[in-house]
């Protein structure tokens, strides 16, 4: 697994030294790096609409666990996708930024009301 390092840029450098350590293993051979801005990932209240509204909703109408009601919305909304070792795997939510996420529950929620009949509240409505 390549690892991740972040931190803060700040003079041209990254306020992380494990990657600097990381980066002598390199000494001598010829390296690829990429730099990217961070991606914001899902926040807590998103978290906690999804997994308290949202999945316990429709875990109660369909019968489904919440891990399968979870796992049957990700294969659905998210599809499968090929890891480094060439095993097909389902898209993780976790991995979704902020802005990726709350399309994810929009376009969940617009199926359950759409495909089940089941009106889920806006997160503005509900305590979770």
């Amino acid at each position: 697994m390549i690892p991740i390092f972040r931190g803060l840029v700040s003079k041209g450098t990254l306020n992380n030294p494990g990657f600097y350590s990381y980066l002598k293993s390199f000494e001598g051979k010829e390296v690829e790096v990429v730099v990217r801005t961070k991606k914001e990932k899902r926040s807590d209240p998103q978290n906690r609409y999804y997994w308290g509204v949202v999945i316990e909703m429709l875990s109660h109408h369909t019968g489904y666990s919440r891990d399968e009601m979870h796992d049957a919305l990700r294969e659905k909304f998210l599809g499968m996708e090929r890891d480094e070792n060439g095993l097909v795997m389902m898209k993780s939510s976790a991995r979704l930024t902020t802005d990726e996420f709350a399309q994810y529950v929009n376009n969940i929620v617009r199926w359950a009301a759409e495909k089940l009949g089941l009106y889920i509240p806006d997160p503005s409505r509900v305590e979770y």
